[in-house]
């Protein structure tokens, strides 16, 4: 069955005769996911991975060739026969391990991937932080494990490890070691070990023989040097009959007695990452007609969580291009107060409240301990809660397509940007409303934001879209300053906080509402805008204002603007295709140029806008369905968004991004509120 943007669904043939061949690189939305809480790897259809950090989201990459195909590194596992064969990916069931098959007419492979995780939670979530590095020595085994299996005739498989340390910057030494020779079946008789100046990795192999008459397959690693790598690689090929298996862990290299590996144990290793995950989904309170794509959005949401902390990464990759051959490229592997607050509201409203409650607890420290002396607080942090994230270009790494810079770090990190103040406040009030009520000391802290927002309400800002020109009055951040205001009022009324300077708030809110209504809004053109300085700019983020109930979704003011947006840019509008543009980046100059696709997370946003007007207005609710459906059929054969979509319907920018799975759970869920008639 084709979908919409003429791309097979995940249980169709791929065809990977030409995809790497063309450029060198696997589209974007080629991948899977897999992780661990504490980084992620991704792996293409064609069974190459392509991209890991390691060992945590922000540390340096050890396979990066999605940004250069010559330098990256990369892990690959594909048979012999695989440029006559196809190829499906998709998850086993309610879980984050990931399967790719290859078929072809000499056999059928599976080659499952995935990080291991224990059976039970690791407890850090309700335990502390105090007690984390006990929990997480005694159960969660820091591997990444790839398992080939041959499950029909037989099958020549080929196997490449060349990793490229420290972003492709460091060289490497490779070590073969010999094993004692053992009578034991499923004993590999190799190890390889990577040693760069910081790092050093050891691969293991296990074999599992399959039924007793059959001759195990022999494992033989070879060294092999490639002239655009800083160290050499290792190379096998054997065969695999029906019902065998040869597993791979790849873990940290310990000079002194480190945990054996075996095949057995894999074997346990993997059905306790299955438990896990399928227990964890297991408390998701969505169900409706869009569960699988929603389920598969939550998946990853939670694996975009940083477990010792509790934060939450907008992405797990950098420097992937939002246009090909572009210069709009940036790390997306911190935490943005933005992107995370959002996410709190997410996770409350589908049942899972303990991941909400570490990120609530992560940004009260934040809070509590780097707010600047003028008490503004930063827009990301790290993932350990630093704020010195300063932004380098990669010069000698080409990047996805050839599209430079490579960067690392992100400049935005000192950006002034006001809006943050609203979706921390309104994720705070959600936590209380739907989680662990607030303290009186939280409440303390909440108090000193709001009165810092009374300060710098009037004061110009980057805004949501972290444009690098001119700091302009932007409206999107407007409104959420007047969000942040009256959700520190509505959360006071609720639990009776006491709250000394309720007029200055109350006069402080309705000053900025008739600010945005009298600045914000064009007359003439009859729609709300970018910014007070860009008045005849049309902007996606206004979307926004009856989402955080600024306004009403049937008010004229609102219809005027949405029915603006829902034309295509040659007509002054922002939707192509079904899918909506941030904003017209040709006519608003934003300080950073180049071009980008339409906008993932604007898209989800219009369909929400839709159904909240349709509440009121049938058409508008038919349109939100029709929108919703359509920009399902950009997903991957994953369900996997990233940030942004090509003309051409290719994914574009760090896959997958957080923002576009939680809007995407967003407007499935008051989609099935509104269409089904419940309440909210």
């Amino acid at each position: 069955m084709e979908q919409p943007n003429g791309r097979t669904s995940a249980l169709e043939a791929h065809d990977t005769t030409s995809m790497r061949a063309r450029t060198g690189y696997m589209p974007i939305e080629e991948y899977g996911l897999i992780g661990n809480m504490r980084t992620c790897a991704l792996v293409a259809i064609d069974g190459g991975l392509d991209f890991m950090c390691w060992p945590e989201f922000d540390s340096p990459s050890v396979f990066c060739r999605m940004l250069d195909k010559d330098r990256g590194g990369h892990f690959s596992i594909y048979p012999e026969c695989g440029s006559r064969g196809t190829t499906k990916q998709q998850y086993l069931p309610s879980s984050n391990i990931l399967q790719t098959r290859f078929i072809g007419e000499e056999g059928v492979m599976n080659v499952v991937d995935f990080f291991p995780r224990p059976n039970k939670p690791s407890g850090v979530l309700s335990a502390g932080l105090s007690n984390f590095s006990i929990l997480e020595r005694a159960k969660l085994k820091r591997w990444l494990v790839r398992r080939v299996e041959c499950i029909r005739d037989e099958i020549d498989v080929n196997v490449e490890v060349f990793p490229a340390f420290n972003y492709a910057r460091d060289e490497h030494t490779t070590e073969l070691i010999s094993l004692a020779k053992t009578d034991c079946k499923g004993e590999s008789r190799q190890r390889v070990v990577f040693k760069s100046k910081d790092l050093s990795l050891e691969l293991n192999a296990t074999i599992d023989c399959g039924e007793e008459e059959q001759e195990c397959p022999i494992i033989h690693f070879q060294k092999e040097t490639r002239s655009t790598l800083l160290g050499e690689g290792v190379t096998a090929s054997f065969r695999l009959k029906e019902g065998q298996a040869v597993s791979f862990a790849l873990r940290e290299h310990e000079d002194h007695n480190p945990e054996h590996i075996s095949t057995a144990l894999l074997n346990q290793v993997q059905r306790d990452t299955h438990k896990y995950w399928s227990t964890w989904i297991a408390k998701s309170k969505y169900r409706g007609r869009w569960e699988e794509v929603v389920t598969r959005s939550l998946f990853i949401l939670k694996l975009l969580t940083y477990e010792p902390t509790g934060a939450i990464v907008a992405a797990p990759t950098f420097s992937l291009p939002e246009d090909f051959g572009g210069t709009r490229n940036w790390d997306y592997r911190f935490s943005w107060v933005r992107d995370s607050s959002f996410t709190i509201y997410i996770l409350l409203r589908m049942g899972f409240t303990d991941e909400a409650e570490a990120y609530t607890n992560f940004i009260f420290e934040r809070i509590k301990h780097t707010r600047t002396p003028e008490g503004d607080l930063p827009i990301m942090f790290t993932i350990r809660g630093e704020t010195d994230i300063p932004e380098m270009e990669l010069t000698h790494l080409s990047g996805y397509r050839d599209s430079k810079p490579v960067r690392i770090g992100n400049a935005a990190a000192f950006h002034s940007q006001l809006d943050i103040y609203g979706e921390l406040m309104d994720g705070l009030y959600l936590a209380n409303k739907f989680g662990k009520p607030t303290t009186y000391d939280q409440w303390l802290q909440i108090r000193q934001i709001t009165d810092r927002v009374c300060e710098i309400w009037t004061e110009k800002d980057m805004s949501i879209w972290e444009v690098r020109g001119e700091k302009q009055n932007f409206v999107y951040s407007k409104i959420m300053l007047w969000v942040a205001i009256n959700r520190a009022l509505r959360l006071a009324d609720k639990r009776g906080f006491p709250c000394p300077k309720r007029w200055e708030w109350l006069k402080t809110m309705d000053t900025i509402y008739e600010d945005v209504m009298d600045k914000g809004y064009n007359q003439k053109l009859q729609t709300f805008i970018q910014s007070y300085e860009e008045n005849e700019v049309l902007d996606s983020s206004v979307l926004i204002a009856p989402l955080v109930f600024f306004i009403a979704p049937n008010d004229p003011r609102f219809l005027n603007t949405l029915n603006k947006i829902l034309l295509p840019p040659e007509k002054g509008g922002l939707t192509s295709t079904g899918l909506v543009y941030r904003y017209n980046w040709a006519s608003s100059d934003d300080g950073v140029g180049g071009r980008e696709g339409a906008f993932s997370m604007c898209t989800f946003w219009l369909v929400e806008a839709l159904t909240r007007a349709g509440a009121y207005d049938k058409k508008y609710l038919e349109q939100a369905v029709s929108y919703f459906e359509n920009v399902m059929g950009f997903g991957n054969h994953l369900h996997m968004f990233s940030e942004e979509i090509s003309k051409s319907g290719e994914q574009l920018g760090n896959t997958p991004q957080a923002f576009s799975h939680l809007g995407l759970i967003s407007a499935a869920f008051n989609l099935e509120r509104v269409t089904r008639g419940t309440s909210s």
